[in-house]
């Protein structure tokens, strides 16, 4: 089976209310295209990061009360669970998908990946100008690195390294506007395509985590 691409249905997913219904609606409807593109993106992430990756579908275990207001998959060196290492997200909220390189604020050698990054500022700069930078994968709030000056991508890096909740994301956001969510080939063209421009951060990262 190959991924069909996203429909309005998706992101209506978020406006259902209560925790129940909406993780009904997500293990039913969401999770299946999950399952579908991490098969279809595996074995050339796992190509390109010369490493076996594994696929992690967030199960949204912890909460008890309010609903997750998105969802995604991860691919992760980790068989065990991806939040505490450098890791590749795919997901949804109500109004974009997301294609990230994530550094969260679990991973423990994340001051490590934050120096690494330091001095790597030239080459996230060369990342094409609608690549995106994230402090907080859990908020939707993200800016293009072409609209940051050095002090402020210094800024971001500064932060990740020093603060303990903050974080380091790199990619895209793709509005449901976006007709490539809704055309499966195209979408996962994209999605390879991006994650082939991260895999160096992503190699960095691991690199740093493991010193």
């Amino acid at each position: 089976m190959s991924f069909q691409g996203f429909t309005a249905e998706d992101f209506g997913v978020f406006h259902i209310q209560g925790l129940e219904a909406r993780m009904i609606a997500i293990k039913e409807q969401i999770q299946p295209k999950f399952e579908v593109i991490g098969q279809e993106l595996l074995s050339t992430l796992s190509q390109e990061t010369d490493e076996t990756l594994h696929i992690h579908i967030a199960q949204h275990a912890r909460r008890t009360k309010n609903p997750p207001k998105d969802t995604w998959l991860a691919f992760s060196h980790s068989a065990r669970g991806y939040k505490k290492h450098p890791h590749f997200q795919i997901g949804l909220f109500d109004d974009h998908v997301f294609i990230w390189l994530a550094n969260i604020y679990e991973m423990p050698e994340k001051a490590k990946v934050a120096e690494s990054y330091l001095h790597h500022l030239n080459d996230i700069r060369s990342l094409p100008g609608h690549f995106m930078v994230s402090q907080d994968h859990m908020q939707k709030e993200a800016r293009f690195i072409q609209e940051l000056d050095d002090s402020e991508l210094l800024d971001m890096l500064s932060r990740f390294k020093e603060v303990k909740k903050a974080e380091f994301l790199l990619g895209l956001q793709i509005p449901t506007t976006d007709i490539v969510l809704s055309k499966g080939a195209d979408f996962i063209t994209l999605a390879k395509d991006t994650f082939s421009m991260l895999t160096p951060f992503y190699q960095t990262a691991r690199h740093a985590q493991q010193k």
